[in-house]
């Protein structure tokens, strides 16, 4: 009797892990749609940014992440329709998720504020964030074979 109810329950815990992926990589998708919208309506592509590095380190995707989302906030705004629904999408807790790919807390002291990035024009602004994004969809891709494999 144990052994069906640990067998069910394991069932159960795997079924919930797959179904993650999906709304995961949805969200991810839904980020990287949006962006691309967004970059075909800015007028202003010669707009100067503070803009995150290209090379950044695992620790410091989550401030990153913060960096792209106060810029967007501060030069555009959540007036419009795609400024709004990627600043949302920036901000959900799935997007975050995606991005902490960080163990430890105290490892993020070493990543520099947003202000101290050089700027950069809107659209390697934009460049980057996609690449970013990218990055989280890559990173899980790989990380979902290897919990298929084994």
């Amino acid at each position: 009797m144990k052994l069906i109810v640990f067998c069910l329950f394991t069932i159960y815990c795997c079924s919930l892990v797959k179904a993650s992926y999906p709304m995961e990589r949805k969200k991810l998708q839904e980020v990287l749609r949006e962006l691309k919208m967004l970059k075909r309506d800015i007028p202003n592509t010669e707009l100067m940014m503070n803009t995150p590095p290209k090379d950044i380190e695992d620790c410091c995707c989550l401030t990153a992440l913060t960096c792209f989302r106060e810029t967007l906030l501060q030069h555009f705004g959540i007036s419009g329709k795609y400024q709004k629904k990627l600043y949302k999408s920036l901000n959900h807790t799935l997007t975050i998720s995606g991005l902490n790919f960080c163990n430890t807390e105290t490892s993020t002291t070493n990543c520099s504020t947003c202000h101290s990035h050089p700027k950069e024009k809107a659209s390697e602004f934009f460049n980057r964030l996609e690449s970013l994004v990218q990055r989280v969809r890559l990173f899980q891709i790989y990380f979902r074979k290897l919990y298929i494999k084994y």
